[in-house]
Order: C-alpha cells, then structure tokens, then sequence
C-alpha cells in the first residue's frame, strides 16, 4: 500500500501522531511463516486447560456479598465460635399436618431427629422447638416447627456435608414430613441451579451464534472461527479461575461473565480481524501479506480494545466483596485469552485458509451471493446516515441525550438490599421452606440482629443494656443474654428484633442505633441489616476509586489511539450515557416489579447491592470495545486524508455493520445467560444485552458522529507536548506515518473512498 500523508493542521487542530511506518514484529513473522505449529501448541494449550479446569464450578462459592473487614462479619464469626447456635445455617422444617406438633408421637419422632443431627459428623449447635420450646421455632398454628443447627467449616465442605445428610432427612419420618431449608440450603441449590442455567445457555447461544454468523459471514468456514476462539477462552478462563480457587475465595456467578465475555468478545474480535482480512484479499494481497497487515492494523486495535475492557473489569478488584473481585478475575482471563487466540489462533488460520476462508456459502441455499456492488451500497448506507446525522448534528445530540436520560430517570428511585431465597425460581425447595417460615413463623426468619457482647460484665449491666437497646425506636423484642466463658474471655449475645423487614430502613436505622448506643463493654451488631449497611459503605467507600481508575486509565487509552485531547472526554461521557438505559431498566423491571410474570422472577421491592457495580463495570468495557473500534477506523482515516466529516462517515461505513452485527451477537449470548432461573443471574444478563444495544444501534450510530460534526476539527486538538508524546508512544491502525501534506485531504465522497481502498 503506498504511503499517503495527511493534510497539515492548523493551530494544533489537525490530526495528532507520527512516527516511521509499523513494520511487522516477530511475533507477526513467526505467526505467518509457522501456522501449523502455532495451531498445535494451541490445541496441546486447551486440552491441558480441559485438564486443568475440570470441576472448577464445585470449587466455588454463591455467597461474597460481605465485606470480609466488616463489624457484622467479625461479630457473625466470633458468634460462629462462641455460640454455632445463634447462627444456625440448616433448617429442617417439620410438618406434623392435622397432628400439630405437640402430639407425643409427632415430639417423639422430631426428638429423635434432632439427636440424630446432632450426632453427625460436621453439625453441631442443633436445638429444635421439641428441645428448647422456644416459640420463634413453631408455627402459629401449630402444625409446623423447626429443627435448626449449623454446619461447620467452610462454604465447600459444608456444602458436600449437605449433600451426604441431604437424602437421610428430606422426606417422611413417620408421622411427620420434612424439608430442608436455611442460609446454606438457598446459597447450595442456587449454586445448582445456575450451574445447570448455564449448561441451558450455552447449548442456547452456540447454535444460534453460528446461525447469525453465517449470516454476517457468508461462509460457514468463516463463521466457525470465531466460535473457535471463543471456546479457547472460555476453557482457558476455566483454567485459570480453578488455580485461583487455591488461594482464594470465587463465586460461581462469575462463570456466568466467563461464557458471555469469552463467545462475546471472541466474536468481536474475530469479527473485525476476519473483516480486514477479507478487505485485505479483496485488495489482492496474497493470504500470508494480508494476515500480516491485519495484525498490524486491526491487531493492534484488538490488542488495544482488549487493555480497555480488562481495565473496566480490574477496577472491581479495588472492592473488598470476593462477588465483585471473582469478576474481575474471570474477566479479565477471559478478555486476555480472547485477545490472544485472536491474534494467534485466528491469523494462524487465516493463513491456511487462504481464499477458503469463504467456502461454504449457505447463503446461497436462500438466496444467491452478495456481490461485491452489494457490499458497497451497504457501506454506502451507512455512510450516508452518518451524512444525515452530521447534517442535523444539533438535533440529534440533543434528542438522543435527552432519550437516554429520560430511560435512566428510573434509577434515582433505586433501592439496595441482599440476595435471599427470593433469588430463587418458586419451585425451589430451599425457597418454599422459607417461604413457609416467613408466612407461618412470628417474625421473619433470619430477620432478627444479633448483638456482640465482648468482655466480663455483671448481671445488672447486662440487665440495663437490655432495657436501653429495648427502648430504641423501632425494635420489636430483645432476646437474651446468652452468656458463655467468663472474665476477659466472657461472650454474650442478644437477639434483637426490629420493625418491618429484614433489610429495610427501619432494620438498617436500627444497626445504626445499636451501634451508636453505649455500652461499659466492647459491642459488634450482625445480621442481614448490618451486612447490608456495611455492603453499602465498602462499595460507597470505594466507588469512587474505581471510578477513577477507569475514567484515568480510559482517558490515557484513548489518548495513545487519538492522539486528541477531546475525544477521550467525549468517549468516557458517551459511553456512560449508553448505560442509562440499562440501569433504568433494571429498577423498573427488577425493582418495581414491571414484566415479572413475563419474565418469571419474584420482585422483591430492591436491588442487590454489588449487582449494579458489576453491570456497570461490564457494560462499560463492552461500550469501550465498540468505541475503539469504530475511533480506529476515523483516526486511520483522518491520518491519511486530514477530513474531519469524511473520516467520521468512512469509520461508521467501515464499522457501522460490523459493530451492530457483534451487538445484536453478543446480545444473543447475555440473553441466553439472562434466561437464568435466579434473578440476579437473569438481571446482569438482560441488562448488560440492552445496553450493549443501546451503544451500538443508538450511541455509536447517532450520537458519535453528532457530536463530532459539533465539535469540528477542534475534536483532534491537542497541545504541543501531548501530541509530542502522542508521537513517540502513540498506537494507531494505520499502517503509514503521517505526513505534512496530502493530495487527497479534501477527499469526502466515502462511496469512492471506499472503492478505492478495497
């Protein structure tokens, strides 16, 4: 390709980069010039990774919603050693039906299971209504009690301690019937469940995947190299996510964002390296030399692209929440990993291929083959609504920001709260167990605080603390002292009941209260409030900086591709904007309870505290990876001709298709995740699919290039030293060095722009 220098700037207004042409790297040559060997170390790689990441999901957790600093988990902890039966995490619901649970055959029976609990291996606090008579343990009316203990250790073994007593206990016990429910019981089938939503998903999304990719492609062999990376990453990501296991804490949901971010950005890349390729071909280089120019060109922005997602997923890593952070950590795996065999597995291919990267139209089976012309009136349309929407730049920039704003007005209303059993499809039975006790039981299980009492203390103190907590607004009832040990290492607890529900604002003002109260001993509050009031405070404490550390690393990016001060301005503003809509969406749905019959979910009034810091998180690098790609193609462009209007209509007629086309792909795939049975799992899908929409089909096709038609050449502006370090270290598509002139700088006709490119 000949070199073609760019039009001169004026007052630092012209387009920022520089530097010698990019020649190809070793590793482009080794890629070229050894494909088959590329090829087999791959395949010896992902069969090692199937090794390796084999049983990954049973080594993972459903829970990470507390921050693990926390008072409420250091008081839940101290609780577990000092007294295992104030924080019971296995509930046998006993029914004993017209018998009531007073009958002697009934308490005989239930007595009998309560010692045999006890007796397990791995169980220990276990009391039952028959052997305390507490009445928080029996029903209203009188047919149902309960049987509550704990299971030791870890989430893991404790879960594995649940599956061996599980079959023991569940069912008919002579007269009485028995399901089992509790804490451990939801977060256990919730994690089966997602495992087996995500097998349903995947066998959705694959087939339906390759159907529209053949239809972006044409050919089938071109459309099965995508999801050829894509498994490489995902399987890689497994790999990976079973090493981290061994040091630390994982949450199954992040498997979840392993399957959706591998095939999704597997295809976007394999998308836009097969894409020039294929432009590359139809310019008449041989394959290797049109595989070594992809590389230089949309590899570098694939490479580019890949450092903006990873980074928007890293900045989950500043939350102290293991939820949060098993995100960062499959993400970020699994966009390295799809970048890589992008860059490896796919040029290798490629290079094999050759011109057969185009056999197997099935098109043609419907209709008959695209030609050439076609594509280029498809280009042409593109570039033509982009004409359209320069032209009426004002109106566009404003009618579409106000839509955007207008979708996200529904998140000011949004309220926090926790996971429970709710999360749950309605058949679960762990959830019918705790829908049984909240409708059947005095108060709401689980929903009570629990106060720490640390230190010697005497009777009469004990006494008046009690009467003081009791006399705060909105507490119910005050339970105990329960009282173990005695001089500095004497613990006690109190069992305190307040008003509404277990994590609305009246609980969440009583954890303030309680901890604001004085007390002549060391006091800690636990419970579902208390997790969530600190949940609250770890993430409000650290959003900001992981706010900042996307805005600051995504600004630089951004810079080193444009070399414009402005445009990174303008794609962190735009990207956030392309989020409205979604978390709108999530509050109206999920919150409010709109479309929950259609979609089959129970609303429970908020919503879960970390869900919309991950979905931004998501969402966000996913809009990144579309901005990249459409930004690369205007700054190659604006490089070679100097014309602001021109270079923006080029890029979205370059892109506009293959954007959206990777859009509606990767919707389909965070559709399939969002057919899920549990609801958080379905929201983040569902969520992240409309939004992921929202930027492709609104904001990079509308808003983009109103805004840059608004801001002018003044878009590529950057002072002296900025564009003097956007020289040396600069990243651009363009194969060519910038020059001091063009005689094609006032070129505007994209129709024949496009022609004479290839």
């Amino acid at each position: 390709m000949p070199e073609v220098k760019k039009a001169p700037s004026a007052g630092g207004a012209g387009p920022a980069g520089g530097g010698s042409p990019v020649r190809g790297g070793g590793w482009t040559r080794f890629v070229t010039a050894r494909p088959r060997l590329t090829l087999l170390v791959a395949l010896v790689l992902t069969a090692l990774a199937v090794l390796a990441g084999g049983g990954v999901a049973d080594r993972m957790g459903s829970g990470g919603w507390e921050d693990p600093a926390a008072e409420s988990t250091y008081a839940t902890e101290e609780l577990e050693r000092a007294f295992p039966g104030s924080q019971p995490n296995l509930l046998l619901l006993v029914d004993a039906g017209k018998a009531g649970v007073d009958d002697p055959a009934v308490a005989a029976e239930a007595r009998r299971l309560t010692e045999r609990l006890a007796a397990e291996p791995g169980i220990e606090g276990v009391g039952s209504y028959w052997t305390t008579g507490s009445p928080a343990l029996r029903s209203e009316d009188g047919t149902q009690a309960v049987v509550a203990a704990r299971i030791a250790g870890e989430e893991t073994a404790a879960g594995k301690v649940l599956d061996r007593i599980a079959p023991e206990y569940r069912g008919t016990h002579g007269p009485v019937e028995v399901t089992l429910g509790g804490g451990l019981a939801v977060r256990h089938e919730m994690q089966t469940i997602i495992q087996e939503d995500l097998l349903r998903a995947e066998l959705i999304a694959l087939p339906l995947t390759l159907i529209l990719l053949v239809m972006v492609f044409g050919s089938a062999v071109a459309a099965l190299l995508p999801l050829g990376v894509g498994i490489v990453a995902i399987l890689g990501t497994n790999a990976v996510l079973r090493g981290i296991t061994e040091f630390t804490d994982v949450s199954v949901f992040a498997q979840n964002l392993t399957t959706a971010l591998g095939l999704g950005l597997a295809i976007d890349y394999a998308l836009f390296v097969v894409r020039r390729y294929r432009e590359e071909l139809a310019a008449g280089a041989e394959p290797s030399a049109a595989v070594r120019t992809t590389l230089r060109t949309a590899g570098r922005t694939v490479l580019f692209s890949a450092l903006t997602v990873a980074v928007s997923l890293a900045a989950m890593l500043v939350f102290p929440q293991y939820f949060l952070r098993s995100f960062a950590y499959a993400g970020i795996a699994v966009v390295l990993l799809a970048a890589t065999a992008a860059l490896t597995l796919l040029p290798a291919a490629l290079v094999l291929l050759g011109h057969r990267v185009d056999a197997l139209d099935l098109r043609r089976l419907f209709r008959r083959r695209r030609a050439p012309a076609e594509e280029a009136a498809e280009r042409t349309g593109w570039s033509r609504a982009a004409g359209l929407v320069m032209r009426r730049a004002p109106a566009f920039a404003v009618l579409t920001t106000a839509g955007l704003v207008l979708l996200g007005l529904p998140f000011l209303g949004v309220r926090f709260g926790t996971a429970d059993d709710r999360q749950l499809p309605a058949t679960a039975t762990s959830r019918i167990v705790q829908e049984e006790l909240r409708a059947g039981f005095p108060g709401e299980p689980g929903g009570a605080l629990t106060v720490l009492v640390e230190g010697p203390a005497t009777p009469a103190e004990h006494a008046a603390y009690r009467e003081r907590i009791a006399g705060l607004d909105g507490i119910v009832r005050v339970d105990g002292p329960v009282v173990s040990g005695s001089g500095t290492g004497a613990r006690a607890y109190y069992s305190v009941v307040p008003e509404g529900t277990a994590v609305g604002e009246q609980a969440q003002r009583a954890v303030g209260a309680l901890r604001a109260e004085e007390a002549p001993f060391a006091t800690s509050v636990t419970g579902q409030a208390a997790v969530l009031v600190d949940s609250k405070d770890a993430i409000g404490e650290r959003l900001p900086w992981a706010a900042g550390i996307i805005v600051l690393v995504t600004l630089l990016l951004v810079f080193l591709l444009t070399g414009s001060v402005l445009i990174p301005v303008q794609a962190v503003v735009l990207n956030a904007l392309s989020l409205t809509a979604m978390f709108g969406a999530v509050v109206w749905v999920f919150q409010d309870g709109h479309l929950s019959g259609l979609l089959g979910f129970t609303a429970t009034g908020d919503i879960e505290t970390t869900l919309p810091v991950l979905m931004f998180c998501v969402a966000f690098g996913l809009s990144m990876d579309y901005g990249v790609f459409l930004l690369s193609r205007i700054k190659e462009e604006y490089d070679t001709t100097g014309d602001h209007e021109g270079a923006v209509r080029f890029g979205l007629a370059r892109t506009g298709g293959l954007i959206t086309a990777a859009a509606v792909i990767l919707a389909v795939v965070m559709v399939a995740i969002g057919t899920s049975r549990v609801t958080n799992t379905k929201m983040l899908g569902l969520g992240v699919a409309l939004a992921v929409v929202m930027d492709a089909m609104v904001v990079r096709s509308l808003l983009v290039p109103s805004v840059m038609k608004l801001t002018g050449r003044l878009t590529w502006w950057a002072p002296g030293p900025l564009r003097r370090f956007h020289d040396r270290f600069g990243i651009s598509e363009s194969e060519t060095a910038p020059g001091p002139g063009s005689a094609d700088g006032d070129r505007e006709a994209i129709p024949e722009t496009v022609g004479a490119r290839g």
